[in-house]
């Protein structure tokens, strides 16, 4: 009898080597194959955002203000912010500043972007809501607005008026 496994043995010790790599692949497959039929990959989740504020106009200043939002992708697909609107009507523009050295400008722009996984912190010097003509406002008025996105559905946010200088808590 020679020292060669016959060929049922053979077989059967491809078998356990090759087995529990292939197992695993196939569970992998069938794991990630479920999560893309119930949507859970490559595709849009909502975003989010939480209280936001709004900064008192200054007497005698500029008619304008600014509101500022705090926007969180979960999702796996960038988003962006297309649009604005507020409880008392009229003309909300995005705006994006402009750094030039040290001075700036700021300029309309048509979107904000919410990165995938990530988020669009507004700021005085990054990105806001600007609203021209507000109505008159107070310090600790909660304003609601409703924001518009390309991909996640409108969100209602509110923003908290505060005086000029301050930053959120």
């Amino acid at each position: 009898m020679s020292g060669r496994p016959k060929a049922g043995n053979r077989a059967v010790e491809r078998l356990k080597v090759a087995g529990p790599p292939v197992g695993a692949a196939l569970v992998a497959l069938a794991l990630l194959s479920g999560w893309t039929a119930i949507g859970g990959a490559g595709t849009a989740r909502p975003v989010e955002a939480g209280p936001g504020w709004l900064l008192l106009p200054t007497a005698g200043g500029v008619p304008s203000t600014a509101a500022f939002f705090t926007v969180r992708n979960p999702g796996d697909i960038p988003d962006e912010l297309t649009g604005a609107s507020w409880q008392f009507g009229g003309k909300v523009t995005l705006k994006r500043h402009l750094h030039h050295g040290a001075a700036g400008t700021w300029a309309p722009v048509t979107a904000l972007e919410v990165p995938e996984r990530g988020e669009l912190a507004m700021s005085p010097e990054d990105a806001d809501l600007m609203i021209v003509n507000p109505p008159p406002l107070k310090v600790g008025q909660w304003v609601e607005f409703t924001l518009t996105f390309r991909n996640s559905p409108d969100l209602r946010v509110e923003a908290e008026v505060r005086p000029p200088g301050s930053r959120p808590q």
